[in-house]
């Protein structure tokens, strides 16, 4: 388990403990410890020991159809010769180490739970990634009909693992699960295009789905220091295997917003930065727009004609700035393309990979209740993998399980999003209103309108961050309503419960005096000004009248009609911009009120947009960048509007 994704005062106990490397950086303050953050400090301790004493490590290098041997380091219970477990297996690009003889993980598979119920649990450095041979791809394009022992792909090489495992490796029951996170979560995913018979039980969880909506990009707009602090280590070339990975890239200031907005036009990182080695970079420079590059690098058109004795179990968090996108359409594409197949999905208040890391219970400044995460590892997963690996039975899951935010409780459902849902329109009104009441000619203005300055982009967070947060997704935004550039609406003070249940279609209807722009809306929960404050947190805080973002969309205006050919505004015309807020669960309690903030930068998480249009957006110049005002309508003949689903 790498340290960083444990709750901060998990990792500050175990750092006293002397657990990991006196060199890792605590933040200044932590949030209490609650029983369960003591139980997991406990838990990991304990851990460390079983795994020692229970588990024999063996390194394999397991041959590929063309020759190619992948690194592969295998944990077996010391029993393995005399009962038959199951394998499950996890591929990834992030390195499969401690490497080397009596140097043990501190944690194996996806809980605790799994680890003591008795599995084979296979690690495996992919293709040109640390110990394996091979050239490295990012998402490696996946191939319908791989042919020959040249042509391969992520399919092909979880085929051929499989197999080896499965004849070669510890004696084991012949079933085998799949696991993994994020970029793992990715080769989860290509690992069902293997087919192999042996592949049982599935869980991508938070999987890239396609590179040009997940982590780097939303419509089209693009995600500066995620992308940018992501690349400067982990796309810098590997000449050879080596059990070492490159060093983080080293800002030289804690103030992102100051960095980036040095660093000026995109263009200037690689002359500045990057001196040519991050090749992946400048293929995303070269590609701004959704062109053969990026719709290569698609997974969903090839979820299909899977095999449907393999079980898929898709996990996702609702707080992940990562790869929301990622999670909700695997689900959705293998559900589309392969009836009838075992197919289920989890959403929970997580950020990225928190389910796995951490108790799930506090997110930023807001909280979810009572351990979410070890609900979701020992009612959930582990149930599932033990049905199809061990028991060899269909579980009790439903369809999906769902955790409602507001609430604060888990729901299930018969499909996703909820088929009960009710589809209500809500819509942008005049004097900073909104509601489900169509606007009138009342006599009051039919847009608001804000200068957007590239020079003096809005702020995504209030904070200083190097990279983008995992927790910014329930901020507080309270530091952007105030802002003149950020247009604010919201209900009156709701009366009765209010539940949103699934994605949100946006359409605005806009005007500008440039030719580019771009739209951001976000979701926001307004707490009563009464609302006391939470001993946990840092006094500062203060929840009355907490702006809770709950979801938060961009939009590159360019993108509206087209991902793939980009179209200018024409300046002050009337021009509707539709696209799709993805997917929450969320009840606004009564007593709060539900706020939508539009805004048209969002840096540095989101790069500048110049606001003139040019043909590739990433090759913009300082002159480029021009003030620009922008409209926002809400006329009866020109209605900006939300579609949510009402539970």
């Amino acid at each position: 388990m790498p340290h960083s994704y444990l709750r901060p005062a998990v990792l500050a106990a175990l750092l006293s403990a002397g657990c990991f490397a006196a060199q890792a950086q605590q933040p200044v303050s932590y949030p209490l410890p609650s029983d369960a953050d003591k139980q997991q400090m406990a838990q990991v301790l304990a851990d460390t020991l079983y795994i020692q004493q229970h588990y024999t490590k063996t390194e394999y290098q397991i041959p590929m159809r063309d020759g190619v041997k992948l690194y592969t380091i295998v944990y077996a219970p010391n029993d393995a010769d005399k009962v038959r477990y199951p394998i499950m297996l996890n591929r990834t690009p992030y390195a499969v180490g401690p490497y080397g003889a009596g140097k043990y993980k501190k944690s194996l598979g996806p809980s605790s739970t799994m680890m003591r119920e008795g599995y084979i649990f296979a690690y495996q450095d992919v293709r040109g990634r640390y110990m394996s041979e091979g050239t490295f791809v990012d998402m490696r394009p996946e191939k319908d009909n791989p042919k020959g022992k040249n042509d391969i792909d992520e399919g092909t090489d979880t085929f051929d693992t499989i197999e080896w495992l499965v004849k070669k490796g510890p004696r084991n029951n012949g079933r085998v699960g799949q696991w993994g996170i994020s970029y793992p979560g990715f080769y989860t995913a290509t690992g069902l295009l293997s087919r192999h018979s042996a592949l049982k039980a599935s869980s991508p969880q938070a999987p890239i789905a396609d590179w040009f909506w997940d982590d780097f990009h939303h419509n089209g707009a693009f995600f500066l220091p995620h992308a940018f602090n992501f690349l400067a280590s982990f796309g810098l070339p590997r000449p050879a295997p080596t059990p070492t990975g490159n060093p983080g890239f080293k800002h030289g200031t804690p103030d992102g917003y100051d960095f980036f907005m040095k660093l000026g036009p995109l263009k200037n990182a690689d002359a500045r930065y990057y001196k040519g080695q991050v090749a992946f970079w400048n293929e995303m420079m070269a590609h701004p727009n959704y062109d053969e590059f990026w719709q290569a690098r698609n997974l969903r058109p090839h979820l299909k004609n899977l095999n449907k004795q393999t079980a898929v179990l898709t996990v996702g968090g609702f707080n992940d700035a990562e790869d929301l996108f990622g999670a909700l359409n695997i689900y959705k594409s293998i559900e589309q393309q392969n009836p009838g197949m075992q197919n289920g999905l989890v959403m929970g208040p997580w950020v990225h990979g928190g389910w796995a890391r951490g108790t799930g219970e506090l997110v930023g400044n807001v909280t979810y209740g009572e351990s979410p995460s070890l609900y979701y590892q020992k009612e959930i997963e582990a149930p599932f993998f033990k049905a199809y690996l061990k028991d060899n039975k269909k579980p009790n899951v439903p369809e999906a399980t769902v955790f409602e935010g507001g609430t604060n409780q888990w729901r299930t459902f018969d499909a996703w999003p909820p088929k009960q849902a009710r589809e209500r329109t809500m819509y942008f009104q005049a004097d900073g209103k909104l509601g489900f009441e169509a606007p009138t000619a009342s006599g009051s203005a039919e847009f608001d309108q804000y200068l957007s300055d590239p020079a003096h982009p809005v702020p995504s967070n209030e904070g200083m961050a190097t990279g983008m947060t995992r927790e910014y997704m329930t901020d507080d935004q309270r530091f952007a309503s105030r802002r003149p550039d950020v247009l604010t609406y919201q209900t009156d003070v709701l009366t009765d419960d209010l539940t949103l249940a699934g994605p949100i279609e946006a359409l605005l209807q806009v005007a500008t005096t440039g030719t580019d722009a771009d739209w951001v809306v976000k979701i926001i929960d307004v707490y009563p000004n009464d609302t006391p404050d939470n001993p946990r947190l840092n006094p500062a805080v203060k929840l009355g009248g907490y702006q809770q973002m709950v979801r938060s969309e961009v939009m590159r205006g360019r993108f509206r009609n087209s991902f793939s050919q980009p179209e200018a505004f024409v300046p002050n015309q009337v021009t509707a911009v539709p696209f799709t807020v993805q997917d929450l669960c969320h009840t606004f309690r009564k007593g709060h009120r539900l706020m939508v903030q539009v805004q048209s930068s969002w840096f540095p998480m989101v790069d500048r947009n110049p606001q003139t249009f040019v043909p590739n957006i990433n090759e913009a110049d300082e002159k480029d960048f021009q003030t620009a005002t922008h409209r926002l309508y809400h006329s009866p003949q020109k209605a900006s509007q939300l579609k949510v689903r009402v539970l």
